[in-house]
């Protein structure tokens, strides 16, 4: 069974920085697109970011493009989310998400899912 922990969420200032991470486990995570997804109040998830684990290829949200960085460390099964120049606008709460094969950015092509990790940006 896979399971998802995210970690990292907490209160920031704008323009400040922040580091999730997701660990892994259940499986052996090569063949997996693991993705960040954010949901803010009132609104639908959305997509941040995604990598495929086997050769760490790149997607971004043009919203977060030049300003997240989605990483892996192999040895500790944990995937990344680096979080840079923060505005408000990325305050949500902020999912880990993975599914064997393609990588999809829509939520519901995604078969497993962390609890969710809060992210607050003040202004």
């Amino acid at each position: 069974q896979v399971q998802l922990v995210e970690s990292g969420g907490r209160l920031v200032q704008a323009g400040g920085s922040l580091r999730l991470s997701c660990a892994a486990s259940g499986r052996t995570f090569s063949s997996y697109a693991m993705a960040w997804f954010r949901q803010a109040p009132g609104k639908e998830r959305e997509f941040v970011a995604a990598m495929r684990w086997s050769d760490s290829s790149t997607y971004y949200a043009n919203s977060v493009k030049g300003r997240f960085t989605i990483s892996r460390d192999n040895a500790k099964n944990t995937v990344y989310l680096q979080m840079n120049s923060l505005t408000p606008e990325d305050t949500a709460v902020y999912y880990c998400a993975a599914r064997r094969g393609s990588l999809y950015y829509t939520a519901n092509e995604y078969n497993y899912w962390g609890q969710g990790t809060q992210v607050t940006v003040s202004s």
